[in-house]
């Protein structure tokens, strides 16, 4: 594991639900920030120690939420920060200022598309809004683009850089913990080009494993897929069930790697063998 310490510099505030905490690594070097464009890094935010001082402890009670870097230069990082009704991140973004310490580790990246593609899929929620934006503000051109966002109101798509590639299809008001989802749906509907395609997903587990199974029953391999699952509804009810059956699927993606099937392969059957135990 990766770690090091930061301080916030600079908050900006971006739209009603966005937020950027500019932060300065201690030591940029020990968290290797990745360079692709959903690059990301868990957060330890502080806590309030017996004395009233807020200190920054992973070993002990800080909790951690995973965030995309938006921009990333020398010693300093752009987060930008989703703010929901609650939640320990929400509470930390919107109160943080200049001088604050925090914990970084975990930095690592998902979106590696193939050199031979031919046309890129993005489909995101509110959770992976910040990813998607800095992989359109980094496209190369001449490559043709479609956004699937689910949003809470059409200001969010706002935030979304334009770019003369990229086509978004938005639905409002819909997912992101407050309305079933339609991100597998609208992909399914979807009249997608010829030839050979990318697909970079973040979102809602269940969403991401709906739109996982559809691309590979279409044949499409390992190679041009990036589906993450950033958070899952009913969180708390899913770990309780987890912890019953942690040891046997860890396993089945721990047997993936050691059998030299790659990460991706590892991570597909990780998730094959939660929803044959009902997860």
């Amino acid at each position: 594991m990766s770690f090091s310490y930061a301080t916030v510099i600079g908050t900006i505030q971006l739209t009603p639900r966005l937020r950027r905490i500019t932060l300065q690594v201690d030591d940029p070097d020990a968290l290797e920030v990745k360079a692709g464009g959903d690059s990301a890094v868990g957060v330890y935010f502080p806590i309030v120690g017996a004395d009233g001082g807020r200190y920054v402890d992973p070993e002990s009670g800080s909790e951690g939420r995973n965030y995309t870097v938006r921009a990333h230069a020398g010693d300093r990082i752009d987060l930008d920060v989703i703010l929901h009704a609650r939640g320990p991140g929400t509470t930390w973004a919107s109160t943080t200022g200049p001088g604050e310490r925090v914990g970084l580790d975990h930095a690592r990246s998902w979106y590696r598309p193939e050199p031979t593609s031919d046309w890129q899929l993005l489909v995101t929620d509110l959770s992976g809004l910040p990813a998607a934006a800095r992989i359109i503000s980094e496209l190369p051109g001449g490559m043709p683009v479609t956004v699937v966002a689910e949003v809470a109101d059409v200001e969010d798509l706002e935030y979304l850089p334009p770019h003369p590639d990229v086509t978004v299809v938005a639905s409002v008001g819909t997912g992101n913990g407050h309305a079933p989802s339609r991100l597998a749906q609208l992909v399914r509907e979807l009249t997608l080009p010829e030839g050979r395609g990318y697909c970079w997903f973040a979102g809602e587990a269940a969403e991401s494993r709906a739109v996982r199974k559809h691309f590979r029953g279409n044949g499409w391999t390992v190679d041009h897929l990036a589906v993450t699952g950033y958070w899952r509804f009913a969180s708390e009810a899913w770990d309780a069930k987890f912890a019953l059956v942690q040891d046997d699927v860890v396993a089945v993606w721990e047997r993936a790697l050691a059998e030299g099937k790659g990460e991706r392969v590892a991570d597909e059957e990780f998730d094959e063998a939660l929803e044959r135990a009902g997860l």
